[in-house]
């Protein structure tokens, strides 16, 4: 064991999915990783890690092989006593979530930046999962902040190496600790076991290779869902080896951005449009989002992807079993969800964005399903949002109503109305023109004056009835998240929400969410960006977004 000598740096705060960079940062700065890994390790309490398993995967982009070496040996160094290691290190963020509740693990690192581009030029990121398998809760990642800003040495076994690709137990022998296990898993198989008990496999594979299959396309972008997809939906479920494609992880995901939304997914979105496949799905570059697609390219909003998954909740013989305890959404995601549960009477919660918050309150007992409109939904059986169940959940309604996924919808918006919605997204802008503008608007809308004033565009006009910047106290542990972005709601519930988002790894990214409820049945299916136009005019009229940034439109709408 050697103990380095190191020099602390002053940017490794995890934000709400760990710590995100360029891959270049890890690279180029001496022992930036290195830091950060002990940082991690040493806010596990040294009386647990000697009998402790961490779990330890990723989702194959740029560095990662070398991350997870540099984690083996400085596990080692500081007594961690096992390690769980998906084969060739890939392990999706749901998978590591499953493993670690299934083994009782004190916790685990995910090597991933998500739906951020990899490559040598890419993002690369580390996250910490804790004993529920849910992302770290602020009191930790505050923990290892603080250790990363005074570190001044890390521990670390040079010479012990690891074969990431042998399925078994590896054992080394390091000084002063007794033997250390590596055990390198099949990534697949803990996850699958898990899936079989959630949903009806039988009338799955019906649906997928029956008389009467439908026909479907599924793109993992060159993440880590590949292997997942082959393994569960085509030789478990039967569908053809070529309804999944980029099936392969790739470092730099085939050179493109694994982000599963209209934009970065256009090649699956051009493919649907064609007509031949009656259900479509993307996922990100660690398996936690995903986008579902109709016939034609109908594309399911995830506001209304988890409001329906909700609506037919009984379809999944899971929560036939366990019940229903309760739903949530992020408080930018649609109110389409909230509809759900007044009609069923069921409980709803509104939390900050942060899967972690969802987590609390399942491990309570009090949440069943959730969703964010950033394509993430998920359920009580793990504690991340999952890309693979979603769509399983989704085929599963499917089969049980023997629709399409566009005549569920419809229908779903004649019984509950519809959630008009839709994000905008401003990438790299610089983050002082970013602070200053919503300081700004802040400043507006604080503003007595503000609550009661109208607004128009084209033929509407809107009455501002609220204006905060959103709070949460969690009915759990009392905690409060204060600042979670800036909320206009106006006398017909209509809302605009902006929101400094910290999954970047440069600049700042803006986001610009427009909600608006309607059950008119004459204008449920119309365009959700001629609904929503009068909307996004005012938002940009109030906070002078385009003046402030100098962005004359967004990178990305939703």
């Amino acid at each position: 064991i050697l103990c380095n000598p190191t020099s602390a740096y002053t940017d490794q705060k995890p934000g709400t999915s760990g710590l995100r960079k360029r891959v270049t940062v890890f690279q180029r700065n001496q022992h930036y990783a290195e830091n950060f890994i002990q940082s991690i390790i040493s806010a596990v309490d040294p009386s647990q890690r000697q009998e402790g398993t961490l779990v330890v995967g990723g989702d194959g982009r740029f560095f990662m092989k070398d991350a997870i070496q540099l984690i083996v040996q400085i596990a080692a160094a500081n007594g961690i006593g096992r390690l769980v290691i998906g084969q060739n290190g890939i392990m999706s963020t749901p998978a590591v979530s499953c493993v670690i509740r299934k083994i009782k693990a004190i916790g685990g690192i995910i090597l991933t930046a998500s739906h951020n581009p990899g490559g040598p030029s890419g993002d690369f990121g580390i996250k910490y999962n804790i004993s529920n398998g849910g992302p770290a809760p602020e009191g930790i990642t505050d923990k290892i902040f603080q250790i990363s800003k005074s570190i001044q040495e890390y521990h670390i076994c040079p010479e012990l190496k690891v074969d990431l690709c042998a399925i078994g137990k590896q054992t080394f022998e390091v000084d002063t600790f007794k033997p250390f296990t590596v055990e390198i898993v099949d990534s697949v198989e803990s996850y699958a076991e898990m899936l079989r008990d959630i949903f009806d496999f039988a009338a799955l594979k019906e649906l997928l290779s029956g008389p009467n299959h439908i026909s479907v396309r599924l793109d993992a972008m060159h993440g880590v869902v590949g292997p997942y997809v082959k393994k569960i939906v085509c030789d478990e479920l039967g569908s053809p080896a070529n309804s999944a494609v980029n099936c392969v992880p790739s470092e730099d995901f085939g050179g493109h951005h694994p982000d599963p939304n209209l934009t970065y997914a256009a090649d699956l979105v051009s493919t649907m449009k064609g007509g031949e496949y009656d259900f479509g799905a993307a996922f990100d570059g660690d398996g936690d989002r995903n986008m579902i697609l109709g016939k034609h390219g109908f594309f399911v909003n995830p506001s209304d992807s988890v409001a329906v998954i909700g609506a037919n909740i009984t379809c999944i013989p899971y929560f036939q079993k366990t019940g229903v305890k309760g739903l949530a959404r992020s408080m930018p995601t649609s109110g389409a969800l909230d509809n759900v549960a007044k009609a069923l009477k069921m409980q709803l919660y509104e939390t900050p964005t942060g899967w972690k918050f969802f987590g609390n309150l399942m491990d309570a007992g009090k949440l069943s399903l959730c969703g964010e409109e950033s394509f993430g939904t998920g359920s009580d059986h793990i504690r991340e949002k999952d890309g693979l169940w979603a769509v399983l959940a989704w085929l599963s309604i499917l089969a049980s109503r023997k629709q399409s996924v566009e005549d569920v919808m419809k229908e779903h918006w004649q019984k509950f109305g519809r959630n008009f919605f839709t994000r905008y997204d401003y990438e790299e802008v610089d983050s002082d023109a970013a602070n200053k503008m919503i300081a700004d608007l802040q400043q507006i809308m604080f503003d007595k004056a503000f609550i009661g004033q109208t607004f128009s565009s084209g033929d509407k006009t809107y009455k501002v009835e609220k204006a905060d910047n959103f709070e949460y106290t969690d009915p759990v542990d009392g905690s409060v998240s204060k600042g979670q972005g800036l909320r206009i709601i106006f006398s017909d519930g209509s809302r605009i929400i902006f929101r400094l988002s910290g999954t970047g790894s440069a600049g700042a990214t803006i986001r610009l969410y427009i909600d608006s409820f309607e059950n008119d049945p004459q204008k449920i299916y119309q365009d959700p960006q001629v609904m929503l136009a009068p909307l996004v005019d005012i938002a940009l009229r109030i906070s002078q977004l385009q003046e402030k940034t100098g962005r004359n439109g967004p990178t990305v709408i939703t």
